[in-house]
């Protein structure tokens, strides 16, 4: 059984950055692909971004060249760093942890893009 923690979420500018951590609870090198969803208001979970064993990354075209997906193995933490927001990637969103064929989700952290 995967635990995730996300953090970092919360209200920033059109324009501004954020950094979503997710924190699994065992180490991430036994996880084949950690990743970020996010869901808004009225609409379907999305994919946004993930990243597997090996170490490539997938994105979400809405979203490439703005968001970046790394991890700290020694920390068991998974990042999403999110620059130029836009009042559209107003959402919630949520780790997720893909494990021998299961798949693990955070609670979720809010990201709010308003002026």
């Amino acid at each position: 059984q995967v635990q995730l923690v996300e953090s970092g979420g919360g209200l920033v500018q059109p324009g501004g950055s954020l950094r979503l951590s997710c924190q699994a609870s065992e180490s991430i090198f036994s996880i084949n692909t950690m990743g970020w969803y996010r869901q808004a208001p009225g609409k379907q979970r999305e994919f946004v971004a993930n990243i597997v064993s090996g170490g490539s990354t997938n994105y979400r075209d809405a979203v490439k060249g703005r968001f970046t997906i790394s991890r700290d193995n020694a920390e068991n933490t998974v990042y999403l760093q999110m620059h130029s927001l836009k009042p559209e990637d107003t959402a919630v969103y949520y780790c997720n942890a893909y494990k021998n064929r299961r798949d693990y989700w955070g609670q979720g952290t809010q990201v709010t893009v308003s002026s």
